[in-house]
């Protein structure tokens, strides 16, 4: 009995090893996969059987001949879109956006709402989550394909467990159990996910040479996030969704922060914040609900043309950021650092503090460690990377098992 289970585990790691280094490689031939896993010619070829067999693996239609090499040209294989398919749904503020992913990875759908969900109750946040979702999957895009997994992903904390929205500045409403109640109306396993998280695992599937073992991906919003990725794994808390680096403290007893406290980062780096000091009002005003992104163009640009409130607000929240990063750096180490969002537009301005501010800590003695890059958008990022969650679930607990997948399958359709 211990030596069947032992078995099982072998062949599942070993299943699980082989669709990864395919959706890794998009269309490895079997020696590449040989080189990827380490496993033996004899051992992918039997996997690789299996899964065409499954329909979880077809072969390329176009070999990848080489002009170069003689004699019969590698077969390439791809993971079959129509194997299955995830729902992911995308909750920020004011906004829920949807996507159909087949398991390819191919959108084969994608819509976009807006809510007023800082006025909606609990009950009417979760009823549009539900809707959003059931419409996916009636769907005609999934042409027969079965959802295995839905991800939810909000900006807020989200519990360890990925079960529920802890807290969030996008709702006044906390510890909301969105995956019990998309399973229980929908019946396909669930999950909630920090947006920033979800950020992360893109970036580390986009750009692996430059986001591999330690990095940090940074949202500049309507607040401050992180999704913190240490040694080849995303760092999640204990008890949460963790990364919550806009709300460590850089000021105590500092300026007035969303979430009710004082003197976080994102209390001096969110536009909130940004405004509010370049509009010169107190730090103990409560902060708005959101900033006009003309509005905050225009201060950006004042900013640059000239010395004042618009500047002096930039330069704090680079000096804001910079000692945030230098106190982590100084526990995990330097690291690359990818700015996302809205907030990059105005780097420029905040770049110079920020890179001071590190100077000064324990953790800016590596600076050739530390780089940054910009990207001003980051809705794509959120639909890979959950995507990607959902997909690697569909990877390793239906697919990798093998000889159970179909009592799975079938468990899911009833």
């Amino acid at each position: 009995m211990s030596l069947g289970i032992r078995l099982d585990d072998v062949r599942r790691r070993n299943r699980a090893m082989t669709i990864a280094a395919v959706r890794r490689a998009g269309r490895p031939s079997r020696t590449e996969i040989v080189a990827a896993t380490n496993l033996s010619h004899a051992t992918i070829s039997a996997i690789t059987a299996d899964l065409i067999g499954e329909g979880v693996l077809v072969e390329a239609k176009t070999p990848e001949a080489s002009l170069i090499k003689r004699g019969r040209p590698q077969v390439g294989l791809e993971l079959s879109g129509h194997a299955a398919a995830a729902v992911t749904l995308s909750l920020s503020m004011n906004s829920l956006s949807s996507a159909i992913t087949d398991y390819s990875g191919l959108v084969l759908a994608e819509e976009r709402r807006k809510l007023d969900t800082l006025k909606l109750s609990r009950r009417a946040l979760i009823d549009e989550c539900v809707a959003m979702a059931r419409l996916r999957l009636r769907d005609p895009a999934l042409a027969g394909r079965r959802v295995f997994r839905i991800v939810l992903v909000v900006q807020g904390t989200t519990d360890a467990g990925s079960r529920r929205l802890v807290w969030s500045p996008i709702t006044p409403h906390g510890d909301i159990p969105f995956a019990a109640a998309l399973e229980q109306a929908l019946g396909v396993p669930a999950t909630v996910e920090n947006d920033c998280n979800m950020m992360a695992m893109a970036l580390s599937w986009r750009d692996p040479e430059r986001y591999r073992d330690n990095f940090a991906a940074i949202l500049l919003s309507i607040g401050v996030g992180m999704g913190l990725v240490l040694k080849g794994e995303l760092f999640t808390g204990a008890r949460s969704s963790g990364g919550e680096f806009g709300h460590m403290i850089h000021r105590p007893d500092g300026a007035l922060c969303r979430c009710g406290r004082r003197g976080c980062i994102e209390a001096y780096a969110g536009d909130y914040a940004i405004w509010r000091n370049a509009r010169r009002k107190d730090e103990g005003e409560k902060p708005v609900a959101e900033v006009d992104p003309a509005e905050m163009q225009a201060l950006i640009a004042a900013a640059r043309r000239r010395e004042g409130p618009e500047r002096d607000a930039f330069r704090k929240a680079g000096e804001a950021l910079g000692f945030g990063l230098g106190s982590l750096f100084a526990l995990t180490d330097a690291a690359p650092v990818a700015i996302i969002g809205a907030g990059g537009a105005a780097f420029d301005l905040i770049e110079g503090p920020l890179l001071a501010s590190i100077a000064k800590t324990s953790g800016g003695q590596d600076a050739k460690a530390i780089s940054f890059e910009v990207l001003p958008d980051e809705a794509p990022l959120i639909r890979e990377g959950s995507a990607l969650r959902a997909l690697t679930f569909i990877d390793e607990e239906i697919f990798a098992p093998g000889a159970p997948v179909a009592a799975e399958r079938s468990a899911l359709e009833a």
